[in-house]
């Protein structure tokens, strides 16, 4: 699995398809988080905007090699194992890109409340930030392991689906993505830094089944 990882991860950097994602993330951020802001609300919005960048990165790696390459590794290391390689690069770079991202701001916000009432402690903050931004990470790719190859196929349905189930990961309430926003929005309010262990707990539950069940019908599709 390590060698099919380093695979996709270098096929992936070499392909440059990861370029549009990450400077789309760098606008949302560039927009939408400003240097002085409060800390939290700055980590909402980038844990947010993390998710559809999460899924697009999924449909790259799963769309990436020509069919015949694909095949080959398929027949080489088993269906199931390369689709699993696929997503889980897709799922490190996007970890990496909104820790890297979380970082950042964390440093460049203030390490106050909405309104400037009380301090924050900012090591607390980028943690939170931090696990939120793997929350997102997590739920984004299991987005785009259920809206791509092998289940949905047709680029017309594909991304049209991929890009409403992402919106909708954030907002409906209940969704682990949700949960996270929200915690450090209300956070900001209080003064009160979250924890967000379940949410991350659960969102990676998903992320495992979803995987699964892509997996699955990928052995199955070429068999």
């Amino acid at each position: 699995m390590t060698a099919l990882l380093r695979y996709q991860a270098a096929l992936l950097l070499r392909s440059q398809r990861w370029l549009p994602p990450v400077i789309l993330y760098a606008a949302f951020l560039a927009v939408g988080v400003q240097s002085g802001q409060p800390v939290l609300d700055s980590l909402g919005y980038t844990a947010a905007a993390l998710l559809p960048v999460a899924a697009w990165l999924v449909r790259i790696c799963v769309t990436n090699e020509p069919s015949a390459a694909r095949a080959c590794v398929a027949a080489a290391t088993g269906p199931v194992r390369a689709h699993l390689a696929c997503l889980l690069a897709a799922l490190l770079a996007s970890a990496a890109l909104g820790t890297a991202a979380a970082l950042a701001v964390t440093l460049i916000s203030d390490p106050v409340t909405n309104g400037h009432r009380a301090r924050v402690p900012p090591l607390q903050a980028g943690a939170a930030g931090v696990l939120a931004v793997l929350a997102c990470a997590l739920l984004g790719t299991a987005v785009g392991a259920l809206t791509n190859r092998p289940l949905l196929r047709s680029p017309g349905r594909a991304v049209p689906a991929m890009l409403l189930a992402a919106l909708l990961s954030v907002v409906v309430a209940g969704s682990p993505a949700q949960a996270v926003v929200s915690g450090l929005v209300t956070g900001s309010e209080s003064g009160r830094v979250p924890v967000p262990l379940l949410p991350l707990a659960a969102a990676a539950l998903l992320t495992a089944a979803a995987c699964a069940v892509a997996c699955a019908l990928a052995g199955r599709r070429s068999a």
